[in-house]
């Protein structure tokens, strides 16, 4: 009886361990790992690209049997309201388990890891909601007044101060949730966004950002998102919020509502190009041509993924050879200008080769289809 006991629990364990490789990139309650993740990167913010962007630091995920930094990005947030709950690593049964982050009304229990940026282990600093606005505290997160003019200068102490990226067990971060952080975890929650996942599996498909590459100095920490959500429709509900102060501004601020949903987010690095759009899954009624077609789709998508990630290292390491000083300001106009060139260039092919990938797929899902002249045809 025995041995049928321990060869059963030796199958659940293999079972347990292959769920474990095989889990996907976006890591959720449930799925452990026995070995902890590596400390947290120190990394500059990049500025903030508009109003209603939250900060959602970033963080060591695991997929294919190794960890892998997923890069830092501004997020519009998914509703008017809504703030950012990062996830985190806890070590319970002997192991690490990571619990998903989420989009919520409060900032729940993150472990109490200090990512950063207005996240240091309790609640967000970075910024806050009022009447439908974000307002930025500039003491902790890099905006630009130009761009976001809901701001304010609240100094904040960071109350730990260290690298750790995990909570509970050895080294870990030694803190319990609050029964108030407790009772955020039955609210009403929104997962993350499609530009949070993307940037996952884009995270997850490049090498570099792998920690037995980067030994735990992942080549890029932080980007841009400029995606907004899939329910974004929804959001123009909070401009009936403005004060009535806001109708005091001139002409030309009067009309810049109107003019910045028109113009897209100025594209200069490869950081800021914004992520692939979704394609429909083929469906020509042939099981076997929708599933090459899907692979075709899917194997561009990685490919373009990773020219984008190449050509953000090569920009971010010429960053870093020039020194950033006032004087070296005409330096920094041409690479600038250069880097512009560089982007729009790859965001054109990447176009294109989209393009011609849809043409070649499109008359082969439309060969069954009857012709138009055939229906209308004098006499049918």
């Amino acid at each position: 009886m025995r041995s049928i006991l321990s060869v059963r629990s030796l199958l659940f364990a293999l079972v347990l361990l292959a769920i474990s490789a095989a889990s996907s990139a976006q890591i959720g309650f449930g799925v452990s790992i026995r070995i902890a993740p590596p400390e947290l990167p120190v990394y500059e913010q990049p500025i903030c690209p508009a109003d209603g962007y939250i900060w959602t630091p970033g963080y060591w995920s695991y997929g294919d049997n190794d960890y892998f930094w997923v890069p830092g990005a501004w997020v519009m947030a998914p509703e008017v309201g809504y703030l950012w709950t990062p996830g985190y690593w806890g070590w319970g049964d002997n192991a690490y388990f990571f619990h998903e982050g989420y989009w919520g009304t409060q900032v729940g229990f993150y472990g109490g890891i200090s990512y950063g940026f207005g996240y240091f282990g309790n609640g967000y600093q970075g910024g806050r909601w009022d009447n439908g606005h974000f307002f930025y505290n500039q003491s902790v997160s890099h905006v630009n007044v130009s761009i976001n003019r809901n701001v304010y200068n609240t100094r904040v102490e960071e109350t730990t101060v260290n690298h750790v990226s995990f909570n509970g067990g050895t080294g870990g971060v030694q803190v319990r949730a609050t029964a108030q952080q407790e009772s955020f975890a039955n609210e009403k929650h929104i997962a993350p966004v499609a530009a949070q996942t993307e940037r996952v599996q884009t995270a997850r498909a490049n090498p570099e950002l792998r920690a037995s590459a980067n030994h735990g100095k992942p080549p890029v920490a932080a980007e841009n998102v400029a995606a907004r959500p899939n329910n974004e429709t929804a959001r123009p509900t909070a401009e009936a919020a403005r004060p009535a102060t806001e109708t005091a501004r001139p002409e030309t601020e009067a009309a810049r509502p109107a003019a910045e949903t028109a113009r897209p987010a100025p594209v200069v690095h490869a950081k800021d190009i914004p992520p692939a759009e979704h394609v429909a899954a083929p469906n020509t009624g042939n099981a076997k041509q929708d599933q090459k077609y899907q692979q075709q789709q899917q194997k561009l998508q990685t490919q373009q993924a990773k020219e984008r990630q190449t050509l953000q290292t090569k920009q971010e390491q010429d960053h870093q050879r020039l020194p950033q000083k006032p004087a070296n300001e005409a330096k920094q106009q041409p690479l600038e200008q250069k880097h512009q060139q560089q982007t729009q260039q790859l965001a054109q092919k990447h176009t294109q080769q989209q393009q011609q990938l849809q043409q070649r797929q499109q008359p082969a899902s439309h060969a069954t289809a009857p012709k138009p002249e055939e229906k209308g045809k004098p006499g049918a």
